[in-house]
């Protein structure tokens, strides 16, 4: 199972990603993830990284796909993985394309997730995250559950993240748009593209992106 996830902030790929992680044994691989990680780790990718990010600037493609690349390689990812945030632009999906060429694990399937916008900006006003471990919940649709435990057996330390406001979404919606629907048009030429309706229940779009992907 190798994957591309593509969807709306607030629009629930990352909480699906999660769950795929769960049931299939493959990786959940996050583009912001890697970046805190490589950065922490002082790899020479990291350093590079942090130089641009302290200068307020976009990561350049090359330190992206050299971070994702680095990520696929290790064993955990040997049989599968779920990229979830990346690629962003249609040079970053060529670059990735290349890739995994070499590494020999083409993509299975990239995964739309469709949702009304107006939908988005609740879902978003409700999102909180767990600083120690990254899990995303939400505090009606996927609520923390009293017994659930964070990565080290410790509780969860949740936050709501200060750009899940509504003008913030409204602004990252229209970029989202603007940026994605050539990724869009360009899977979609390629035979990969799976749309499914992200509006519903946890178990409800859990079963719509399993049948996507089994097709």
């Amino acid at each position: 199972m190798r994957l591309v996830l593509l969807g709306a902030p607030g629009s629930g790929k990352g909480t699906q990603a999660q769950r795929l992680q769960a049931r299939h044994g493959v990786p959940q691989v996050s583009t912001g993830d890697l970046l805190r990680e490589a950065v922490a780790a002082g790899t020479p990718l990291g350093r590079a990284a942090k130089i641009v990010m302290d200068a307020g600037q976009l990561v350049a493609d090359d330190i992206m796909l050299g971070i994702i690349r680095a990520r696929l390689a290790r064993p955990d990812a040997a049989r599968g993985f779920i990229l979830d945030g990346f690629p962003r632009t249609i040079a970053q999906a060529d670059g990735l394309a290349a890739q995994l060429r070499d590494l020999g694990q083409p993509i299975d399937a990239v995964v739309l997730f469709d949702i009304d916008p107006e939908v988005l900006r609740k879902r978003v006003a409700g999102r909180r995250s767990c600083r120690r471990c990254s899990r995303v919940f939400h505090v009606e649709t996927n609520p923390l559950k009293p017994d659930d435990r964070c990565t080290d057996g410790g509780p969860h330390d949740l936050f709501q993240r200060p750009d899940d406001n509504d003008t913030t979404v409204r602004e990252r919606l229209a970029v989202y748009c603007d940026r994605t629907q050539p990724l869009i048009d360009y899977y979609a030429k390629k035979g990969l593209l799976r749309r499914i309706d992200a509006d519903g229940s946890l178990e409800e779009v859990d079963a719509r992106l399993e049948r996507a992907i089994a097709n």
